[in-house]
Formats: C-alpha cells, structure tokens, sequence
C-alpha cells in the first residue's frame, strides 16, 4: 500500500499495541503520534491537526465495558466535529460496534488486528478525512464566492491614450501568473482592472478573493488571512480557513495594502515567500497556489525610504506594476462611462433611460472629480434618480462644482493628492452632517479606513 495516510494518533494504554502499530503505520503516514494516557486527549487535539485517531475502547480502569472509549469519543468529537476516529477493541460485539458508529466513530476495529484489514480500513478513513476537508473548504470558498458575487460591479473602458496604454499592458500580464501592483488614487478602478486581469488569465475559472487591509486590524490580521482552528483564541468557536487557503488555484486580490503595519508586513512576507499559510492554533503548514495582485494610493516608494514599508515585501508584490490615470486626466472617457451606469440604474430602479445633454456632459467634463469615477458613479446615480427628465442638464448636477481645466495638475505629488483626499473626505462628511455611515459608502471606504483618513487629517 502506497497511499500517505497522513498524521496518525494511536491511543492505548498497552504499550506492545502502540509498538506494533507504529511499526506498521509508520510506513504509510506522513506521522505517527502514540500515546498512553487518554487524559492528554484534550490537549493533543485541539493542539495537532489529525487526520486518522485510532482509540482503544478499554483502559486500565474499566477494563471491559468499552465505556471510556464512548467518554473519549465524545470528548475527541467535541474538540473537532470532523475528526475521523476509529475505535479498537479486543472485547468487542456487533452491538458495541453499532453504538460506536452511532455515537460519531468512522469504524471498529478488533484486535490482535490482522494487518492489511487494519490498512484497509485506515485507507478508507483517510479517504473520509480529505472529503471532509474538500467540503470545509468548498463551504468557505463558496462564502468568499457569494461576497463577491454580491459586490458592487463596475467597468473598465477608456478611449484615452493612457487608456489604452494600460489595456496592451493588462493583456501582456494577465496570460502570466505575474504578480502585480496597481497604484492609483482612491476611485480610479483598482480592483475592477484586478478582476480583469483575473478574468483573461488562465485562472478565470477560479475564485477571486478580495482583502481590503484597510479594514483588517492587527489583532484580527492572522485568523483573517491565513485561518484559524477552533478554541485558538477566545471567539474562535470553530475552524475557519483564511483568505488567502480561500484563494488556493484562483486570484487573491489585496486592497489598500499600504495600510499594513510592519509586523503584518512581516507575516505577508513569509507567506509569500513560502507559499504556504499556517493557521493560527495549529502547527500545520497549508501549501497555497495564489495569484496575487495588489493595489494602493499611497506612494510605496517613499515609504520605504521612510522605513514605513518593507523594501523586500515590496519587491515581492510588483513584479508588473501598473499605474492608474485619475479621471481628471481622461475626461474624454466620462461619455463611456455615464452610458454603461446610466444604464445600469435604468434597470435596476426599473425607470426609462437617462442620457447626458450636451451642457450636462460640458459640466461633467469641467470638474475635477477627486473621487475619480466612484465619484462620477454616485453623481449620475444621485442625478438618474432625482431627475424627471429623460436628457439629464447641467443643472442635474448642481451639487458639484465646476473647475476649469487649466486648474488640472499634469501631474500630483504626494502632498497634493494628500490634500485633494483630504478635501474629498471634509466634503462628503460636511454633506451628510458628520454621518461616518454614509461618508464612508459615498467614498467607496470601509468605516475603519474612513476613521483612519480622519485621523490621518485631524478631521
């Protein structure tokens, strides 16, 4: 028999048993752990990722009965619902055997057992441990997919050079496994030129998980990304596997990651490096096959010349490294984009469809839009559904105001995109009379980045 059978826990106090099976098992397991006394079972499985437990059902002090195997069986399934737990016996009846199964073990065993009937059935306990794993993990996959589905949608298109420039970039990179950086203002269509580049790439039939490390704290960042197993700290009331095992074969696409403190930065790093995770509660590393892609608006470069961000993390995460144009500079695009949204808010508030009038679209064009096409995204939705006319006017948007295009910066330093974001945030909050709320989904940020930037401002 070749099959791995994994990590193997015997459990029995006979010491001539625990020989024997680790003399026969230790050439079909990844490991063997033997033990005598089940009163460390508690702590062996909530502490040891298993995937075979063979448990005798008689010890020194019941010796017939079968009794504090049930204890034990009981115990071992309260620590790990899934575990794969089969019993042994030399005393033992069709009757025992029916209860054991019916009490959560996988199958009985007696003893002395004949050899190749015991690797038979470990053979088959195996095979149930991995579907059990192959379910956990399709469940929180299929979480992480039904988030995604439910997310906002938004496009990506352009007839601009810069445009264009950066579409022949995305379909050079997206045919590779490339890691990728995307920089660009807040609202500029990150993480939709991430799905993109997810959907011509050959993982596009893959999941693509999104992180906004903006969001994720620090006490939370480990169980977050890399999982956790059940009892590993107070709220962990059952196995979670991470964002980044959720990805495993698919596209994992890290938000705001200029966020990160150098502590998580560290423990990014070594994921990377490794390509594995390790959950938090276990000793077990978990081999992962991402593709990451990552995004930020804050300027990378000069924070690592300001020790606020790894160099070598840095280096690891861009290996392609594409650059968004804010909307300011492709204003000849905003004609494609209020066709796609003006049509998309037909539908979905089932009302005739809008277009922009000339004077409407000459507006348009006449802004600065600092929140870039977020920004414009919410003014035509506000306007689609505030206006009784079918041609949308000038006088639609009145709540914006014009700039001339002269005023534009070619280009913007990190001191003044600082100060349009600080201008962006102090004109949502004044809009909606200080409602952290709905600033916060305005903006396109979560409650936590939106308190970080008012901090960041002393707003």
């Amino acid at each position: 028999m070749d099959q791995n059978l994994g990590k193997i826990l015997v459990i029995d106090d006979n010491e001539d048993v625990l020989f024997s099976a680790k003399m026969l098992l230790k050439k079909h397991a990844s490991e063997v752990i033997m033990e005598k006394n089940p009163k460390k079972i508690p702590f062996l499985v909530s502490n040891g990722d298993f995937d075979i437990i063979l448990l005798d059902m008689n010890f020194t002090q019941d010796i017939t009965s079968g009794q504090e195997g049930f204890y034990w069986l009981k115990e071992i399934l309260k620590y790990d619902p899934s575990a794969v737990v089969v019993m042994i016996t030399a005393f033992g009846d069709v009757e025992m055997a029916v209860r054991a199964l019916k009490e959560g073990a996988t199958d009985f065993v007696l003893k002395p057992w004949q050899n190749e009937k015991l690797l038979a059935t470990l053979s088959s306990a195996s095979k149930l441990r991995n579907s059990y794993k192959e379910v956990h993990q399709l469940k929180e996959v299929n979480k992480s997919l039904c988030a995604e589905l439910n997310a906002p949608q938004s496009i990506i298109t352009g007839q601009s050079p810069a445009m264009r420039n950066l579409f022949s970039i995305i379909d050079k990179v997206a045919k590779t496994d490339a890691d990728i950086l995307l920089l660009g203002e807040n609202g500029t269509g990150k993480e939709v030129i991430a799905r993109t580049i997810h959907q011509r790439s050959s993982r596009a039939d893959k999941v693509f998980v999104t992180v906004d490390m903006g969001a994720v704290t620090e006490s939370l960042f480990e169980s977050e990304l890399f999982g956790h197993k059940k009892g590993a700290f107070t709220d962990a009331k059952e196995d979670r596997i991470g964002r980044i095992e959720a990805a495993n074969g698919g596209t994992l696409f890290l938000d705001e990651i200029g966020n990160l403190s150098l502590a998580m930065q560290a423990k990014l790093l070594t994921v990377l490096q490794r390509r594995e995770v390790i959950r938090v509660g276990t000793n077990k590393p978990i081999p992962v096959n991402i593709r990451l892609i990552s995004a930020t608006n804050m300027l990378l470069k000069e924070m690592v010349q300001r020790h606020e961000f790894r160099q070598d993390l840095l280096y690891r995460i861009n290996t392609v490294e594409l650059n968004l144009p804010p909307l300011r500079e492709r204003l000849d695009d905003i004609p494609l984009f209020a066709e796609h949204f003006l049509e998309s808010y037909s539908q979905k508030y089932k009302q005739p469809l809008k277009v922009l009038s000339d004077n409407a679209l000459q507006k348009l064009k006449r802004y600065n839009w600092p929140g870039n096409v977020r920004e414009l995204q919410h003014v035509l939705e506000r306007a689609s559904i505030m206006s009784d006319n079918s041609e949308l006017q000038a006088d639609d948007f009145f709540f914006i105001s014009e700039t001339q295009p002269e005023a534009k910066p070619a280009q913007v330093d990190s001191q003044k995109l600082d100060d349009l974001e600080r201008d962006a945030v102090q004109r949502v909050l004044q809009k909606y009379d200080g409602n952290i709320s709905k600033a916060a989904k305005e903006l396109g940020l979560s409650r936590g980045a939106l308190y970080r930037r008012l901090e960041k401002y002393a707003l």
